[in-house]
């Protein structure tokens, strides 16, 4: 059983050393849906296999405010289970990340779901580069 988990573990290292770029279709569009990001519900979906970490912090890069300020993040941790055909365990947890910008005096939740890949856009409120 501990040589199962091990494999398992070092697999996934391994896999998620890839350099994908962003998963963003079109990164000037922005959502019009006042949850799309902000919601767990509706997470922006910048997956795949292997380089989710890397697609999320491409997104997050990408942002920018809505007069292109530069947007800084701190992640939050992680939540929300789901089930995900994309996961090698068939279930996943979403990222939650604090955004903001200069200028802006609080900070905003964005939810990431690093498995599932759709087109990627900026939450209302956001541009991207």
């Amino acid at each position: 059983m501990k040589k199962l988990l091990l494999s398992t573990l070092i697999i996934l290292a391994i896999s998620s050393c890839g350099t994908a770029k962003t998963s963003s279709e079109n990164p000037a569009e922005s959502s019009t849906d006042s949850t799309y990001g902000f919601t767990e519900k509706n997470p922006v979906k910048v997956g795949g296999v292997g380089s989710g970490p890397l697609n999320e912090r491409n997104y997050l890069n990408a942002l920018t405010g809505p007069n292109g300020e530069k947007v800084s993040y701190d992640r939050q941790g992680s939540c929300c289970e789901f089930k995900s055909k994309n996961s090698p365990f068939g279930m996943g947890l979403l990222d939650r990340y604090a955004v903001t910008y200069e200028g802006k005096k609080d900070t905003i939740t964005i939810y990431l779901n690093m498995y599932d890949k759709a087109k990627t856009m900026a939450p209302v409120g956001f541009k991207m580069k």
